[in-house]
């Protein structure tokens, strides 16, 4: 079972997340496990201080050390800490393979102005869902969330939908049809209708890199081709 506890100061945010669709099957059958704590928990004094202002002067405030850390410390032992911010390296494909992996992953959204920068000592890395900034870390915390936790054996009902998923072999997805096999003029491919199997895979295959080619070029850098698909970007001319 992979376990998460997600650290935020408005769980309310969170919890209703894990409460519907997949995400609640999987942690009713065992296979996931959620915790989200408050991070108010873990505050000062009489009016319960979470924030404050930052030394040097600026806007906003700044979530202390003092407050963040004791949390962290609270959900250990943890394969990783894993701090939410926009200054963090890229979250990608191939992150969330690499964390699905593990046995307990803390996730920490933060408000306002960000975290105390002495935070980052107690985290094992710093990821980021995009270059912009959001009002808090809780909707990337969730991001990491269904990104990891569909890899977990059993969460989806077809192994199958995984391996062959968008960005699975650092390709965007092939353009997906359903009934009625016309709409307003608009006609579902031929091939897909075929019955023929191979057509179609191949078909899906090309389309797939030609989604990814015009729209995301730079992911076929980095993409696990075959040798068909090199013939075939080769006849586009995009080698």
């Amino acid at each position: 079972m992979l376990r998460y506890t997600i650290l935020t100061l408005f769980p309310g945010l969170v919890r209703p997340w894990t409460e519907e669709a997949l995400l609640r099957r999987a942690i009713e059958r065992g296979l996931i496990g959620v915790e989200v704590r408050d991070l108010r928990d873990y505050a000062l004094g009489r009016y319960r201080q979470v924030d404050d202002y930052p030394y040097g002067g600026g806007a906003g405030m700044v979530l202390r050390p003092d407050v963040v850390i004791p949390a962290i410390e609270a959900a250990l032992p943890a394969d990783e800490v894993i701090l939410l911010t926009p200054s963090g390296t890229p979250f990608t494909q191939e992150v969330a393979e690499e964390l699905a992996g593990k046995s307990h992953l803390v996730l920490v959204a933060g408000r306002y102005e960000g975290f105390d920068a002495r935070v980052e000592r107690f985290v094992t890395r710093e990821l980021s869902i995009g270059d912009y900034v959001l009002m808090g870390g809780e909707a990337a915390a969730l991001v990491v969330l269904e990104a990891t936790a569909r890899l977990v054996p059993g969460v989806l009902g077809e192994p199958e939908s995984v391996r062959e998923e968008s960005f699975s072999w650092g390709l965007l997805d092939y353009p997906q049809y359903t009934r009625p096999p016309e709409y307003r003029g608009l006609r579902v491919p031929e091939v897909l209708l075929s019955g023929d199997h191979e057509k179609i895979r191949r078909w899906r295959r090309a389309e797939a890199l030609l989604r990814t080619l015009l729209r995301r070029p730079e992911l076929l850098r980095k993409a696990r081709l075959k040798a068909e698909d090199v013939f075939f970007l080769a006849e586009t001319d995009a080698l």
